[in-house]
Formats: C-alpha cells, sequence, structure tokens
C-alpha cells in the first residue's frame, strides 16, 4: 500500500451501535436513506442512450441549473437508477450544485424491453460508449464518474479504457465496494448468510422472467428458475452465451487484477471495508497503490454502506465532495 496518503484519507468512525457489517450493507439500500422531497429527481428527465452496437441504454439527467459539473452514477447488480443508495448519492450532489446523470446497465431499472440481447457482467464497450456520450453532453464541465458494486466494478474498467481511448472531461473515478473476482463476490453471496442469497436470486429471477415475457421466442427459462444458488444460474444461463466457453471464462472477463491498475491516466479512488460480506480482503490487499490509483481501506462500512446515524450521514459522500471541490 502506498504509505503517501492525501489528506483526503480520513477515517470512517461509526457509533458502536452502527458497526455490524449486515447493517451497514442492509442500510445502503433501504429506503430510509431516501428523502420524500428530492429536487434531483423532480429536476430530472429520461435519455436513452443508442450505441454503435444498436443497444439501448436508459439514463436520467437532473442538470442543475448553476452546474459546478456531471456526476454520473453507475448502479449495482440488480439495481437500478432508483436504488437508494443512488437516489441519496445524487440527491447529496444535486444540492451541492452538481448535475447527476443516472445510468442503468441493459435490463436494469424498466430497460428489459430495449434490448433484445441479455445483460452480462462483460458488456462494457456499451456501458463505456453510454458515459462518453454523456461526457460530452456536459458543456465542458468537468465529469465524474460513481459506481457501487458491480457498477464500481464497470467505472474502473471505464477508468482502465480511457487510458486508450480518452472520454472528454472525465476528471475522476470513484468506486465504492467494487468486486475485484466476480467468481469468489458469487460464492460469497451463495455462502454467506441465507437472506443475501435468496434477496439476490429473487431479483434475478424477477428479471429473467420480465425478459422471458417481452422476448419469449428467444427465451425460456422455466427450468433455470429452479436453481437454488447464484453460482448454479451463472452456470445454466450460459446456455445464451454461445461465444462463452464456461461460467468460469465469463467471470475471467471481468476479473481485475494489481496489472490491471498499472495504466492509468485518470485518478481512480476505490472505497471498501474490510468487513465486506461479499469481497475478499486479500483481494485489496494485494493490490499497489500509484501516484492516479488509491484505495481507501476502513475497518467498518459493510457492503456500499459506510453510513451512521447519529447524525444520519454517509462516510464517502463527505470524502469525494472534498475531493472534487
Amino acid at each position: 500500500m502506498n504509505k503517501n496518503k492525501t489528506k483526503f484519507d480520513k477515517t470512517f468512525k461509526p457509533s458502536f451501535f452502527f458497526r455490524n457489517p449486515h447493517v451497514q450493507s442492509i442500510m445502503a439500500s433501504s429506503r430510509l436513506r431516501v428523502r420524500r422531497k428530492n429536487a434531483m429527481v423532480e429536476n430530472s428527465r429520461e435519455i436513452i442512450i443508442n450505441t454503435s452496437a444498436g443497444s439501448k441504454l436508459l439514463s436520467f439527467l437532473s442538470r442543475h441549473p448553476v452546474s459546478k459539473g456531471l456526476i454520473i452514477l453507475l448502479h449495482g447488480w440488480e439495481g437500478s437508477s432508483s436504488s437508494a443508495y443512488v437516489l441519496a448519492t445524487g440527491d447529496y450532489f444535486y444540492n451541492l450544485g452538481f448535475s447527476i446523470c443516472r445510468l442503468n446497465l441493459r435490463d436494469h431499472g424498466d430497460s428489459h424491453h430495449l434490448n433484445e440481447g441479455l445483460f452480462h457482467g462483460a458488456l462494457l464497450e456499451e456501458t463505456f460508449e453510454a458515459v462518453n456520450y454523456l461526457s460530452q453532453q456536459s458543456e465542458n464541465l468537468p465529469v465524474y464518474l460513481i459506481g457501487f458494486s458491480l457498477g464500481g466494478n464497470f467505472a474502473l474498467r471505464i477508468a482502465m479504457k480511457h487510458y486508450r481511448i480518452p472520454i472528454a472531461n472525465l476528471k475522476h473515478v470513484f468506486a465504492i465496494s467494487p468486486p475485484l473476482d466476480p467468481y469468489k463476490t458469487t460464492l460469497a453471496i451463495d455462502n454467506g448468510y441465507f437472506f443475501y442469497r435468496k434477496y439476490f436470486l429473487k431479483k434475478w429471477k424477477r428479471s429473467l422472467v420480465k425478459k422471458q415475457q417481452l422476448f419469449p421466442e428467444r427465451y425460456d427459462f422455466n427450468k433455470m428458475l429452479k436453481a437454488k444458488t447464484c453460482m448454479e444460474l451463472t452456470e445454466n444461463i450460459m446456455l445464451y452465451f454461445p461465444e462463452l466457453i464456461s461460467y468460469r471464462d465469463y467471470f475471467k472477463l471481468y476479473t481485475l487484477q494489481n496489472n490491471s491498475f498499472q495504466k492509468l491516466n485518470i485518478p481512480v479512488r476505490v472505497f471498501i471495508s474490510e468487513d465486506d460480506p461479499f469481497i475478499p480482503l486479500a483481494d485489496f490487499q494485494s493490490l499497489q497503490e500509484n501516484y492516479f490509483f488509491q484505495i481507501s481501506m476502513q475497518k467498518y462500512g459493510g457492503h456500499c454502506g459506510f453510513l451512521d446515524l447519529f447524525p444520519v450521514n454517509c462516510w464517502y459522500h463527505k470524502i469525494i465532495a472534498e475531493i472534487i471541490n
């Protein structure tokens, strides 16, 4: 780890009764985080982004009347532009004077009808193009990308690709609890507390049912919907990705290692907790920081949490705000 820490490396110290990693992880997606009056949502408009390959991604743009810049938010797996952590983060930065775009990955949110093809975690190109398009609409203001969980993995890969294909005005990338090895993360979901497996399986199966109803000629998930684990369903759904040899090859397509971060040309900061129930700490301990790549590793925080109730606040909001301001 790099010993030359910046002044922004502060420690997250939640109140004693809020240090449990499962409380943190569950609260991250709780609607209790979302205020009833949200100016960002009230001032948002839908944008459907068309990519060069013909795919379409749904997003919601909230332009601030006196904007300091554009912040693009990428949700996690089976989350959406309406996830609590996305709405809370967007609300916070909109009130600080930033325009906000909440971008949905394929088949997330109310976007299943936009593409006949299925979502998978290696679909980087269309997401990269969408971020590039949104950046071009920023009116030359600085652009920042914040990704959560799987969205954080996408954000890291976008930063890596930016080295070869620069995105206009992109100034900084932030990843909140990003999985580096999706195979290990899937195992952690399946082998951890049962309610995590139940939660993700329920949301994934609901998404597949919606896709099958929209494209019944192409998809028949009835047998695989009986899967008892996320890994089993992942293995079964490879039937629809004949270009991939196996589910292990699929996971390798978006697995990130130390050499992944050695060719960056924009600042990237990762926020990760030692008690994350889904992401092995060893994956991050093996990484080497550099001038562009910094890790804020905290003792507490769970998965995408970093919340406290006394008073109510989100720790990484404040750190990111200090950096970009």
